[in-house]
């Protein structure tokens, strides 16, 4: 049986909860036409202290998972997880219940609506009152929740988080939200009862309550050592999120809501807070170096919000364009030029692989800046400099996504280890894979196949690869010699398999397999609603181009991207690649990760082995790696 407040009466409605803000929406409104906002003006400042208290969360979450910033002060070095995210998606239940609270409140006393804008008396009194009252008395109820029957039905919640987050402040039974709302009522209600409260007190004390609770929690070393070296008294007035995270951590430690002073007289004060304070603070000496990195690239201005320090919710989900992302296109367009202007790579998520620690980076350019002549030298530098500077920090493995490896941008990396013959950490475009993927895709029963793109890196090893199976590859390219030059590296027993076409209409001699009748196309160049229209009906597209096709064939099916689920083993992942499922990258990401798991000392640049492809396959399956 569920203990009495420890789940939402509104759990199951979903994002449908926000509703429940409805009749104090409808009263506002009500006001403000017909009464001039006055009777009922307290609605307003409801429904504004809400979204401020939420925004206070969100911009706390958005710092703390700026990696290219935060890394080296993190507390926890993990990422957070998709079941520690969907845990605390409904995080904000606390702000439904406070404003409910309040209107109750408000309602029963309307002198509350006429409050002056600010008493500095009031501010003087409710500072007592929370050293006072709601710091022992908070102190007093936390150890409480952590016995028993109270932590298991209660408090467990809350420390189910492992790597605490701003989000987690929220994210907490309903008991435990009602008794938070006493102790921020006291310092509030205390002004109230001898006349000195003001509205300026209400939004002030709420907002750096909150504010001061995300930032215990953000995972995120912000207060520096030197400010307690300088005044030592001020470790015991205000706690550090080192301080907090150790409460995580070690639960019977480390009580207090804001002031460690109430530890330290409780005798529950952790004797590593202040050395791990300072040990943390000290960006220098707390920097990791991941064993390998992928370098992503950002398709286009939408798709640069699934990030996760925009909105982690979304980005553990796989991408796709929602309304709600439209007001932000401004700012994501104005986010776009200051990062071209920068040109500078950042971190943008982590995960831990077999204990080795994995790092996504992204070269700060659009999709739509790899087809520009001009820029080419540009990008080129970008990734250059990402290169050498894994390179520096001793990163084994660098992997480069779809555009950073374009044959016409740099060969396929070739660019870069010709002209940096020394670099130590291994280059690798992860077309392999990738190619292993694809042909692994294709059913056995296929015996012919529509390849555009057919010159390209992918494209010539998928042919000479299929050739050697004895299947037919229709290639379709304008240019004789360079499909010639093809046909001659395949051996000469099987280059009778290998078909030269110049236009889509060829498709329609494709053969279909005796099993499903239908053609397969393999796609490594974008196609139009036009040139699709020459695939038969039933038509399997696979597809190595990008961006990825659109689906305009309602009776065809169209394959995803190449990609490969991750391990079972891997640890804080909690962002989608793009429009990958959970736990699902990219064939040329998950192709670094094999050559880093394998050792491999070479260099993967240029074009791909033919006779490697079965090896890469095979040793990604070793590791766990599996096929979606």
């Amino acid at each position: 049986m569920v203990a009495p407040l420890s789940v939402w009466p509104w759990e199951n409605l979903g994002s449908y909860k926000y509703v429940l803000y409805g009749p104090l929406v409808a009263k506002a409104l009500y006001s403000w036409v017909y009464e001039d906002g006055e009777r009922y003006s307290w609605c307003f400042h409801i429904l504004i202290i809400c979204a401020l208290r939420g925004l206070v969360h969100q911009l706390w979450s958005t710092y703390s998972n700026m990696l290219f910033l935060t890394r080296n002060r993190l507390v926890i070095k993990q990422g957070v997880d998709f079941k520690q995210i969907d845990k605390e998606w409904d995080w904000d239940n606390f702000l439904i219940l406070h404003a409910f609270m309040a209107a109750m409140a408000c309602y029963t006393f309307p002198f509350l609506g006429n409050l002056p804008f600010w008493n500095w008396r009031g501010g003087v009194f409710a500072l007592l009152l929370h050293i006072g009252v709601s710091e022992p008395l908070y102190y007093w109820i936390h150890r409480k929740l952590h016995v028993g029957h109270l932590f298991t039905n209660y408090h467990s919640l809350h420390h189910s988080a492992v790597v605490p987050q701003p989000f987690t402040a929220g994210n907490a039974t309903p008991l435990e939200h009602l008794i938070l709302s006493v102790i921020i009522g006291i310092p509030m209600v205390g002004p109230t009862l001898v006349g000195s409260a003001s509205i300026g007190l209400i939004y002030g004390y709420v907002l750096i309550f909150d504010f001061l609770r995300c930032m215990g929690h953000s995972n995120v070393e912000v207060i520096p050592h030197g400010l307690f070296e300088l005044c030592p008294f001020l470790r015991l007035i205000l706690y550090t999120p080192t301080y907090h995270s150790l409460h995580h951590t070690e639960t019977s430690t480390n009580f207090c809501l804001f002031m460690p002073l109430f530890d330290k007289l409780g005798h529950t004060l952790n004797d590593k807070s202040w050395d791990l304070h300072k040990k943390i603070s000290s960006a220098a000496q707390n920097d990791q170096v991941p064993d390998f990195v992928f370098l992503a690239h950002v398709v286009d201005v939408i798709s640069s919000l699934h990030v996760p320090f925009v909105l982690r919710s979304f980005t553990s989900l796989p991408f796709r364009p929602r309304l709600f992302l439209l007001p932000m296109w401004p700012g994501a367009f104005v986010t776009m030029l200051i990062m071209w202007a920068s040109s500078k790579t950042f971190l943008v998520y982590f995960y831990t692989l077999r204990g080795r620690l994995h790092q996504t980076w992204t070269v700060p350019r659009y999709g739509f800046q790899y087809f520009l002549p001009f820029a080419t030298d540009g990008i080129n530098y970008q990734i250059e400099q990402a290169i050498l500077r894994a390179n520096r920090m001793g990163v084994k493995v660098i992997s480069l996504a779809a555009l950073n490896k374009n044959e016409a941008l740099n060969g396929g990396g070739t660019l870069f280890v010709k002209k940096h013959p020394n670099l130590r950490v291994r280059v690798v475009h992860g077309n392999t894979l990738t190619a292993a993927v694809i042909l692994n895709d294709i059913g056995e029963d296929v015996k012919e196949v529509f390849l555009t793109g057919a010159t390209s890196k992918l494209g010539r090893a998928i042919a000479l690869y299929l050739c050697r199976k004895k299947m037919r590859v229709m290639m379709l390219t304008v240019s004789t010699e360079r499909f010639q030059a093809i046909q001659r590296e395949a051996p000469v027993e099987f280059q009778q398999y290998l078909i030269h076409v110049t236009k889509y209409q060829a498709a329609g001699d494709c053969k279909v397999d005796y099993v499903n009748h239908i053609q397969t196309w393999i796609v490594g160049k974008w196609l139009s609603p036009m040139e699709q229209r020459w695939a038969a009906p039933g038509t399997h597209f696979l597809q190595f181009v990008v961006p990825p096709i659109f689906p305009f064939r309602r009776d065809c099916t169209y394959g995803k991207l190449a990609a490969m689920r991750l391990p079972d083993d891997v640890q804080g992942l909690g962002s989608c690649e793009y429009t990958m499922d959970r736990g699902i990258v990219h064939a040329c990401h998950a192709g670094g990760v094999v050559h880093f798991l394998e050792g491999w000392t070479h260099n993967e640049v240029g074009a791909i082995e033919v006779d490697r492809i079965d090896v890469v396959w095979k040793a990604a399956l070793k590791h766990g790696l599996k096929p979606v």
